[in-house]
Parts: C-alpha cells; sequence; structure tokens
C-alpha cells in the first residue's frame, strides 16, 4: 500500500481499505485458482495494482461513464481502476469464466459495486457500447483496436485530461512495428516517466481515439 500512496496522496479512507484487502485477497484466491503468476504474486502491488494505476495518473474518467476492460484475467486494470474511480461503471470481459469468479469474490470482499463481469470472446460482444475500452497486453495493438472500434460510443474529445472515446493499452519493450501494423497513430506516454520503480522501463501507455 505504501507503494500507492507514494504516488497517489488523495485517496479516501475506503479506498485505502480497498486497496490494502486487495493483498491477502488475491494471495488467498491465487491458491485455489491461478490468476496471477506465482512467481510474482507478491509483487502485486507494483507489477498489477500501479501499473493499473498508471491510467488513471494519466486519464480522468467522469462520473457516469461506461469502460470495458477487455481480457481483464484477474481483474487488471479493471479492479484498481474501478476503486479509484468509484462513480465510473466498469464492464470486465474474460473467455475464462473461473478468472471472473475471482474478480467477483474480490469485488464482493471489498465493497465494490462498480463492476460487472461478463464471460465472453471479444468477438461475441455484439450488444455493449461503452465510452472507453482499456486492455493490457492482451494481443497485438492492430487486434486489439479492431475489436475496439465497434463497441465505442460515438463522441467528440472532451479536452483536458478526460479523454474521449477510444482504447487505452498497457504495453512493453519495442512498440514500432506493432504501432505501424496497426495503421493507428497511438498517443504514447512512458510509465517509466510516472514511476520510477524499475519495472516500468520500456513499459507504455498507448492511447487510441475514435476517429
Amino acid at each position: 500500500m505504501e507503494l500507492l500512496t507514494k504516488y497517489f496522496s488523495d485517496f479516501t479512507p475506503k479506498q485505502v481499505e480497498q486497496f490494502t484487502a486487495l493483498g491477502p485477497l488475491y494471495k488467498e484466491w491465487n491458491e485455489k485458482i491461478n490468476v496471477i503468476s506465482r512467481k510474482n504474486i507478491d509483487n502485486l502491488y507494483e507489477q498489477h495494482v500501479l501499473h493499473s494505476l498508471s491510467i488513471a495518473a494519466v486519464f480522468e474518467f467522469r462520473a457516469g461513464m461506461t469502460i470495458l476492460d477487455l481480457g481483464t484475467g484477474g481483474g487488471f486494470p479493471g479492479v484498481p481502476l474501478a476503486i479509484f474511480f468509484p462513480e465510473v461503471k466498469f464492464i470486465l470481459v474474460d473467455s475464462i469464466a473461473k478468472k471472473l469468479k475471482v474478480i467477483n469474490e474480490v469485488a464482493a470482499a471489498t465493497g465494490l459495486t462498480n463492476i460487472t463481469t461478463r464471460h465472453s470472446r471479444v468477438e461475441d460482444l455484439k450488444d455493449i457500447k461503452v465510452d472507453m475500452v482499456v486492455s493490457r497486453a492482451v494481443a497485438p495493438l492492430k487486434d486489439l483496436w479492431q475489436w475496439t472500434r465497434p463497441l465505442l460510443r460515438r463522441g467528440a474529445a472532451t479536452g483536458g485530461d478526460v479523454p474521449g472515446p477510444g482504447l487505452i493499452c498497457l504495453k512493453g519493450g519495442d512498440l514500432a512495428e506493432e504501432i505501424q501494423a496497426s495503421l493507428t497513430r497511438p498517443r504514447v506516454i512512458n510509465i517509466d516517466g510516472l514511476f520510477e520503480e524499475e519495472f516500468f522501463h520500456e513499459k507504455y501507455l498507448l492511447y487510441v481515439p475514435r476517429s
């Protein structure tokens, strides 16, 4: 928890309680259903929670927005973002039901009421329209954007730190070829410019706005 308050100083007491609970909850559930690599469960706050919150360090989501976490896995970045933005609705989608079970249990234990889960392949999401899609390295940018675009509501960029409809994804490594192949022109933010830990070297946020 100290790692989070190193970079974020305005958590409410409830948010502190919720973030603090994530460590023991994920450790307990990960022993039953493996949703996080066992070798880095002890690095949960750095490699999963803080990594997810890099989105919140750059972008502001307004109350009432709906955000879809595509290929959420164990709930990242969706769960930390749902704690950070309690008045924003989050839909966490994954094709593996047991991972969603863990998310539902974590949400119930922490009192998160702004999360719903959806057991689905992304190709089958025909009935959802959202303000933003977030994702963490589940597929090449070309595929992510192809899946994302039909899900986005139409709307103009809102200016400032509030992004217009689009895709925000967490990526790592040399992205030049991947970006070129996607035929998109994302805004690229270096996460190691936000957080000083070595883990964030060559980690990036990509924002592709809906044109």
